[in-house]
This record gives structure tokens, sequence and C-alpha cells, in this order.
């Protein structure tokens, strides 16, 4: 059964708990969190910090979803250099935020990260697959020891230039071959991919999707901009899509709190049209 979740960059100057305490009274069943809210860098929260703000999750009555925006606001990473030394370290950074996923109590990452994984000017798109390929490869062992599913997210062409669809991103899946490297799906995104509808995506790839992201093209919530999200709920019900559906705005002008409601009556109401609902 499809689980609602947000992601915690909304609330941009709460406290972790309040974040909480508002999510689930509004009737979520998960949080997703940015990294960078929390610390510059991983490694800087401590496992202490890291029970905590477990705690105060699970204590609110939630669950922790896991972690996105993974390399936003660092620097030293990068994802299709040709510099080794650059990708050993961005590997590392990687396993560092999967044990951080596991510590806060979370099953998957989502890596978007559109500026650090940009093909630079003499790297050739095949060489970027190759050198993404060699990260992946060389850390998903670890990753998928610790539980934690990591989620490829296709993005459109004005944020990135690596990876623009979900058919991309699943040949580089297949090449790391690896059970734990799944594809993340996204509203936006999808919305960008030519010669084929939101919908018609989910039906050809949500089999293969760890986690999806629902927002409108407009960077509201859901039900606050032009996007239809019956069909869109309805072909993830139909794909037999069973895990989180997370909220990723990225204006947010109406407010946090205002966003966050309207979103989810908005994804309620489309899975109560498509015959199913949400729930654990």
């Amino acid at each position: 059964m499809i689980k609602l979740g947000i992601c915690n960059e909304l609330f941009e100057g709460w406290e972790f708990a309040d974040v909480c305490q508002v999510v689930k009274g509004l009737g979520y069943e998960g949080l997703e969190i940015a990294p960078f809210t929390l610390a510059p860098r991983i490694n800087d929260i401590s496992p202490a910090r890291r029970l905590e703000l477990r705690t105060i999750v699970e204590d609110a009555g939630l669950e922790t979803i896991g972690l996105h925006w993974l390399l936003a606001k660092t620097e030293g990473f990068y994802l299709t250099t040709p510099d080794a030394k650059v990708r050993r370290a961005t590997g590392d950074y990687l396993v560092a935020l999967a044990e951080a996923t596991r510590d806060l109590g979370g099953s998957l990452m989502v890596l978007g990260s559109p500026k650090q994984r940009d093909r630079l000017p003499a790297v050739t798109y095949d060489q970027a697959v190759g050198y993404a390929v060699d990260i992946f490869s060389s850390v998903m062992p670890a990753i998928g020891a610790l539980g934690v599913d990591l989620c490829l997210e296709p993005l459109a062409p004005s944020e990135t230039n690596f990876l623009n669809t979900c058919a991309q991103a699943m040949e580089l899946i297949a090449q790391v071959d690896h059970p734990r490297l799944k594809l993340h799906m996204d509203v936006k995104a999808q919305s960008s991919e030519p010669g084929a509808t939101v919908p018609e995506l989910i039906g050809q790839f949500a089999r293969y999707a760890g986690h999806f992201h629902a927002q409108d093209v407009n960077l509201r919530g859901p039900g606050m901009g032009g996007i239809d999200f019956g069909p869109i709920m309805r072909a993830l019900a139909l794909a037999q899509y069973d895990r989180w559906v997370s909220v990723e705005v990225f204006d947010f002008s109406p407010g946090a709190e205002e966003t966050a409601r309207r979103s989810i009556d908005c994804l309620k109401g489309a899975l109560t049209s498509a015959g199913t609902r949400a729930g654990a």
C-alpha cells in the first residue's frame, strides 16, 4: 500500500520536533530528510544526535523514510569526474550517508544532486556513465549491507546534462547490477521526458522504482498547480507500487504548513479516486 511522506527542507528554520509534530498531525506517515538541514556534512552529526533525531521522529508516530539531496551544499564530491581521487571521496561519502540513513531509521537515499553529476566539458556521455558505474559498483555492496536502497533520479535537461530519462537511468542501473540500486521517479522530472506522459512512464518503469516524489511542475505541492494527480496515483496503484510517495517542493512561498496540508489533501483524494488509499 502506498505510504505518504514529505521532505523536511520545506520547513526551513523550524525546530525538528515541531516539523515532526505538524507533519504527523496533517496525516503524513513519514519524513524524508535533506542532510544539509541537519549539518554541513553528514559526518558532523554524532551518533548521539542521530539517535536523538530518530527518537524524535518515532515519538511523533512517524517513520524516517531516508535521505535526499545527498550532495547538495557540499564540496569535493562529483559523480562523473575523471579524477579517481574525487570519485573515491564521493563513494566514501555515499557510504557515510547510508550509515546515517540506517542510524536515523531510514531505508533509502535519493541521488539527484544535479550539479555534482553534470558532465564536464571534455567528458562524453559514455565516459560519464563509466565514471558513475565505477563509483556505484564500488559502494553498493557496503550500502546494501546497511539495508539501504540508493535510488537514482533522472532529472530534466534544464537541471543537468547527465541522466535525463528513466531509460537512461535504467541502463546505468543494469550495468551496476546490484539489487539495492534502484530507479527514482519524480513528477516534475518525468514531465520533461519527451514522447510519454507521467502515467505512461509509471506504467513502464514503476516496477523498478524504489521511491517516488510528488510535486507540480510549477515547483509547488500537489494540488497547487495544473498537474492532475488522479491519473498519476491511479497509474501507481495499477503498477502495484507499494512504497513511499514523498511531497518534495521547491517554491516555499505559500508557507510550509499550507503547502503540506494542500499536498496531502490532493494525494489522498487522488488515491481515493483511484480506488485505493494511503496507509502502512
